[in-house]
């Protein structure tokens, strides 16, 4: 229902791709296709089409995804692209296995790996921080979930190269990117000639030592999904890592504050967004537990965290077209605080098909 609301609400111009409704507003803010959130609309659409095999559906989809086309000319401009074509092109091909969405999603790939940098052992996120900030070469821990871009890659016709690249990542991030408590830094900087640690820092958690929810999240599924990948059991042991302290420090209800260390709690605002990509993580990774009862524990807290967002606190209903409330983008910028945000619509509408699907 709140699906067939944004759909029939969709302005016809090329800002049109859903982004989020601001706390106190009911319209959705649209974006284009070069936003980094543009794949998550088209990804919500084909979860439904997965969910019910409604026609209406994969017929949505598929204009939306198309719509993401000219990111496969864009040569490594952002490490965003996993989000952005493997959302919409990557769950489009997995359901109808159109051949145009393969060649879109390998040159992607491509594309991405250009921001590979062998001495540091990192895909630069932000090219664009480099002057800005001077951060120069900048890794954030968000690029763990666009890795699944280069393994899908290499395993469907592109380079074997592209699998190297992600494993890299994944093994620099596990070694440069966590404190000693299995907490997560938003950023590290590096140096690009000697590949050096420069420094760990935040650009949207609350400070440079603190746990910000999302990016947590993100390293939760990061892992799991690198574990699924290659099957190296160091990286099936982090994700049971860094799960284990985010689960530790959560409030009852299960839905995080949007930093863990915010001075605010208990009167900060929640997250629901880490929570989504969190539980989809944990129902995978009780998938690949072999101690039985920690694998229950980590279905039944993925499960507890739907329960909750599935109740009237959480669910945006009346209040707006979206799926939820409660989500923070970037509290330090002032934006997107306590707002309806596409990324926990995608989330959670994965968790619940990947919980189908266990049941």
């Amino acid at each position: 229902m709140q699906a067939q609301k944004t759909l029939n609400a969709i302005p016809a111009n090329n800002n049109n791709l859903p982004r989020n409704i601001d706390k106190g507003k009911t319209d959705w803010r649209y974006v284009n296709y070069k936003d980094w959130c543009s794949g998550f609309w088209p990804g919500v659409l084909w979860y439904l089409y997965e969910g019910t095999q409604d026609e209406k559906w994969k017929i949505a989809a598929d204009k939306f995804t198309q719509e993401l086309k000219p990111l496969a000319e864009h040569s490594g401009f952002d490490h965003d692209l996993g989000f952005m074509v493997f959302n919409s092109f990557g769950n489009g091909y997995r359901l109808i296995k159109d051949p145009a969405y393969k060649q879109v999603i390998l040159k992607s790939a491509d594309s991405l790996a250009t921001l590979f940098n062998p001495k540091v052992g990192t895909i630069l996120s932000w090219p664009g921080m480099v002057k800005k900030m001077n951060w120069p070469h900048n890794t954030i821990i968000d690029n763990m979930i666009n890795l699944e871009l280069l393994f899908w890659a290499s395993n469907n016709g592109g380079s074997r190269r592209l699998y190297d690249i992600a494993v890299k990542h994944a093994e620099t991030t596990m070694h440069n990117h966590f404190r000693p408590d299995y907490t997560s830094y938003h950023v590290v900087v590096y140096d690009t000639v000697t590949g050096k640690k420069l420094k760990g820092i935040t650009h949207q958690g609350y400070a440079d030592n603190s746990m910000w929810a999302r990016g947590q999240s993100w390293a939760i599924y990061g892992f799991t999904m690198c574990y699924r990948e290659t099957r190296k059991a160091e990286f099936l042991n982090f994700a049971q890592k860094v799960a284990d302290v985010y689960l530790n420090r959560l409030p009852t209800d299960l839905i995080p504050y949007w930093d863990f260390d915010d001075p605010a709690i208990p009167n900060a605002v929640k997250d629901a967004s880490a929570a989504c990509v969190t539980a989809s993580a944990l129902l995978e990774l009780s998938t690949f537990i072999k101690n039985k009862p920690k694998a229950r524990i980590y279905r039944q807290k993925a499960e507890a965290m739907l329960q909750t967002l599935s109740t009237s606190a959480y669910q945006s209903r009346g209040v707006n077209d979206a799926f939820l409330l409660h989500s923070t983008g970037h509290h330090p910028a002032g934006t997107e605080i306590d707002a309806s945000i596409i990324y926990a619509d995608y989330y959670y509408l994965e968790a619940l098909v990947r919980l189908e699907k266990m049941k």
